[in-house]
């Protein structure tokens, strides 16, 4: 099946009105909400359903599809691969911003030359970070600013693994040029130092400077699947993530990120998050920071 690229590929207005209307029966609601929970551990409830519909809505309307349940057999098939990773795209909800709950970011800046003091292997320090769920980027060049800041002149090895489930914010991640608006929370001297002020087509608009932007990895990845990572991370920030997960499904995640951290490491989650009724071994340091 070959996808259209929107509604004026289709003979007429009344087509996209006529599969705009197309029910999300129950049946199939329930398929499409287990199916994302196993994949990838998003907890579709029924309150989400109007959001399934107008969000998968637009996806029937661009690949023709007649129905849901034949939207979901394509995307359960080899050949719907690719419309799969479009499918949680659109269901992935994504908000951020440049030093967004800035209190995780004043923290860090006391406790990260102390963590750089703890004997290493290498005679420069390794600083390992993890922006797990970073969206569209502003959280790992938050960070990448903040120790840039903290470290000048190579005096850490810093490296930021940036990661999310969602193609499409990554793909805006990595280019790293925003619009002004979204640059309003950055001082004037930081946005200085570590953007470009666009010229022509790209006024209004900036780019973040190669010098952070070099420190980062941006990869795609499940937080359901195995991370490889050589070395273990001294901080791992997911904020605002877990609050699409089932208490079982956050469960598993916080495990996983205990596994991943050194020993001292620190994870920030969401500050209307908590790890409260989790299995965990974390210590609690203050609201949504806990300590390995």
């Amino acid at each position: 099946m070959t996808l259209a690229t929107n509604c004026a590929d289709h003979s007429s207005n009344e087509v996209c009105k006529r599969m705009a209307s197309i029910e999300l029966k129950d049946i199939d609601f329930e398929k499409i909400s287990r199916f994302v929970y196993d994949l990838c551990g998003i907890h579709l409830h029924e309150g989400k359903k109007e959001l399934v519909k107008a969000r998968l809505g637009k996806r029937l309307r661009e690949g023709k599809f007649k129905s849901f349940s034949e939207y979901y057999r394509y995307v359960t098939t080899q050949q719907g691969a690719d419309e799969l990773i479009c499918m949680i795209d659109s269901l992935s909800t994504n908000l951020t911003s440049f030093f967004r709950e800035g209190e995780h970011f004043q923290l860090l800046r006391k406790i990260m030359p102390e963590m750089a003091k703890t004997p290493r292997k290498s005679r420069i320090p390794k600083l390992r970070i993890w922006s797990a769920g970073c969206s569209t980027g502003e959280e790992p060049y938050t960070i990448a600013m903040t120790l840039k800041e903290l470290f000048n002149n190579g005096q850490a090895d810093i490296r930021i693994t940036a990661s999310d489930i969602s193609t499409r914010v990554l793909n805006t991640a990595v280019k790293g040029i925003y619009p002004e608006e979204k640059v309003k929370g950055i001082s004037p001297d930081l946005l200085r130092k570590y953007f470009q002020v666009g010229q022509g087509d790209w006024r209004g608009h900036y780019r973040v400077k190669k010098e952070i932007h070099e420190v980062i990895d941006f990869v795609r990845f499940n937080l359901m699947d195995a991370l490889a990572c050589n070395d273990p991370f001294d901080v791992i920030f997911c904020r605002n993530v877990m609050i699409y997960f089932d208490k079982p499904t956050q469960g598993k995640m916080v495990r996983k990120f205990y596994e991943y951290l050194r020993e001292g490491g620190y994870l920030f989650v969401g500050r209307s998050e908590s790890l409260t009724g989790l299995n965990h071994q974390f210590k609690y340091i203050e609201p949504s920071v806990y300590q390995k």
